[in-house]
Parts: C-alpha cells; sequence; structure tokens
C-alpha cells in the first residue's frame, strides 16, 4: 500500500453510496509520489505526498 514516509498519510477505506442507496466498499488512495529529497544532509529517495511536497516539508534535491 501507498504511505508517506513523512506524515504517515496511507489508504482510507470507506462507503460509496449510490443515487438509490446502493452501498459498496470503497478506497481513497494519497497522492504519493517516489521523490528524490535531502534527508539528513544527503541526497535520498523518499515516497511523499502532494501535500507534504506543498507545504514545504520536505526539500527536493537536484
Amino acid at each position: 500500500m501507498a504511505k508517506c514516509d513523512i506524515c504517515g498519510k496511507s489508504v482510507t477505506f470507506g462507503i460509496k453510496v449510490s443515487h438509490s442507496h446502493r452501498r459498496s466498499n470503497r478506497t481513497w488512495k494519497p497522492n504519493v509520489m517516489k521523490v528524490k529529497a535531502i534527508v539528513n544532509g544527503s541526497p535520498k529517495t523518499v515516497h511523499v505526498c502532494s501535500r507534504c511536497l506543498r507545504s514545504g516539508k520536505v526539500q527536493r534535491a537536484g
């Protein structure tokens, strides 16, 4: 499963409800990307969600 290495955001489960109110299971997946970032002063590949990238919690290498 996809999981952000910074904030720990991962797949969430819930129920999809149609117009006729039939219910079925569904998932919400986070927008997780493999990014080369600077971790402890050296470049490293980490899995990061788009929210962490936009908020500046991760500094990209390069």
